[in-house]
């Protein structure tokens, strides 16, 4: 719900309310913590969820080994049927669900939905940590870190307007989607090196972008209290999903296979 006089809104000045600019650009601050905030608790449930799962399906009585990796039963069942597709897909339901029912849900019900599907997003990770060294899974993710950040910084403190490039931005990833699926069937690691380096690339783009974007909706919104807050939880997703799509493409480009 937004209010017209709201000391919050860019540009605002309510009646007998005094240093409105200096409130303004503390809300914006606090709006930004906010989205940090959640977003780096549901990267840290996605690693501990991803970690966890992969230590449990090596425990117990072994009944395989998946590139030099002992798996006991659940392990099996995880990656070595067709659960491991549900696992693939079963993020994509939580996305479903933000996006047709963020507006009716409070910002303390969109909390708790964000981290369970940070959740379930660390669960169908875990592969990851099957195909990858858990040395180059770490090395990539302080990289991931580092650029995300200068990223972040930068559409944050930027002047210039990005919003030319979010169209250009979109476009790419949906032709980066299309070529993914044709190379499920291509199969073909020249085709999958080009995907990953238009990955890493776009979803560069995308955080710088998509950090100005936050910024001049929480300006421009006039948002109340518990508005901000679901607002802040919706943009912990978006910059959430560009961390992670860039932490995968930079693994499948510098991480050591096993």
């Amino acid at each position: 719900m937004a209010f017209d006089n709201s000391p919050f809104r860019y540009g605002a000045q309510p009646q007998g309310y005094a240093g409105s600019q200096v409130e303004v650009d503390q809300g914006l601050r606090s709006f930004m913590l906010g989205v940090y905030n959640n977003m780096v608790v549901g990267l840290g449930i996605s690693g501990l969820v991803a970690l966890g799962l992969n230590m449990a399906v090596q425990t117990g009585t072994i009944v395989a080994n998946y590139k030099g990796i002992p798996l006991n039963q659940v392990g099996v069942f995880i990656y070595g049927t067709w659960f491991k597709y549900v696992l693939m897909l079963a993020p994509l339901a939580f996305i479903f669900v933000f996006s047709f029912r963020m507006d009716r849900m409070s910002a303390a019900s969109a909390r708790t939905m964000f981290w369970a599907f940070a959740a379930v997003m660390g669960a169908s990770m875990s592969s990851l940590l099957l195909a990858f060294t858990g040395a180059s899974v770490v090395r990539v993710f302080f990289i991931t870190a580092a650029t995300f950040g200068g990223l972040s910084l930068y559409g944050y403190t930027t002047k210039r307007s990005l919003s030319g490039m979010g169209s250009f931005l979109i476009m790419g990833l949906i032709g980066l989607i299309i070529a993914s699926l044709v190379n499920i069937f291509l199969a073909s690691s020249a085709l999958q090196f080009a995907i990953s380096v238009l990955g890493v690339l776009i979803f560069a783009g995308l955080t710088a972008y998509d950090t100005q974007k936050l910024k001049e909706m929480f300006l421009y919104s006039g948002l109340d209290a518990e508005g901000a807050a679901k607002m802040s939880v919706n943009g912990a997703l978006t910059l959430y999903l560009d961390f992670i799509n860039m932490f995968q493409f930079l693994l499948s480009l510098l991480g050591d296979r096993r």
